[in-house]
């Protein structure tokens, strides 16, 4: 019985040894930047971060993460005034990512690859409009007391139901046409 009970117990402390420690997100701290091209130039901007977690094994190994951004929070950061009164509102409504109806992005990272160092090479489910699909990106971790995640991706908005002014979709448009990609750059930051 004693010996039972004393394997319980260093089963016990061996897992929590090596526990994945949580971190959560720090949405005023953490930035996502986007950036939209079309034929005579592009456009860039910010979207806020919502919520999110970040996971490290024991080892500080990035094991998973999570992100929920705040799509009501769409911004063009290279416009001012009624332009960018414009531009915002155009993202919001149903020809871009109709925020009224679908306030939130997500993303789930799936499957996590360590490279060398502290990169990583991830696949992720990135949820638009309700529209589930996956992206592959690289991540560097630092900072592993508070991680940080930095990165850049590009998806494919048509992926999703956003196809205003898509060459893929609609002809003739000369000028007017909006490329798919969409180019995201993250820092996530924990606290």
């Amino acid at each position: 019985m004693k010996h039972l009970i004393l394997s319980a117990v260093l089963f016990g402390l061996s897992n929590m040894a090596f526990a994945d420690k949580s971190f959560s997100v720090d949405t005023s701290a953490s930035k996502l930047e986007w950036t939209g091209k079309k034929v005579t130039g592009q456009h860039v901007g910010t979207i806020d971060f919502k919520s999110g977690t970040v996971v490290l094994d024991d080892n500080g190994v990035l094991k998973a993460a999570n992100f929920v951004a705040d799509m009501t929070t769409i911004s063009a950061t290279d416009l001012e005034g009624e332009w960018k009164g414009k531009l915002d509102g155009h993202l919001k409504n149903d020809d871009f990512f109709a925020t009224d109806k679908n306030p939130e992005a997500k993303m789930s990272l799936k499957k996590i690859i360590s490279k060398k160092g502290d990169k990583y090479e991830v696949e992720a489910d990135l949820t638009v409009k309700g529209i589930t699909s996956p992206v592959k990106f690289n991540v560097d971790l630092s900072n592993k007391a508070k991680p940080v995640l930095a990165g850049n991706l590009t998806f494919d908005r048509t992926k999703f139901n956003v196809k205003y002014n898509s060459g893929s979709f609609f002809e003739g448009l000369g000028d007017k046409m909006i490329y798919n990609d969409v180019d995201l750059k993250f820092s996530v930051k924990t606290k």
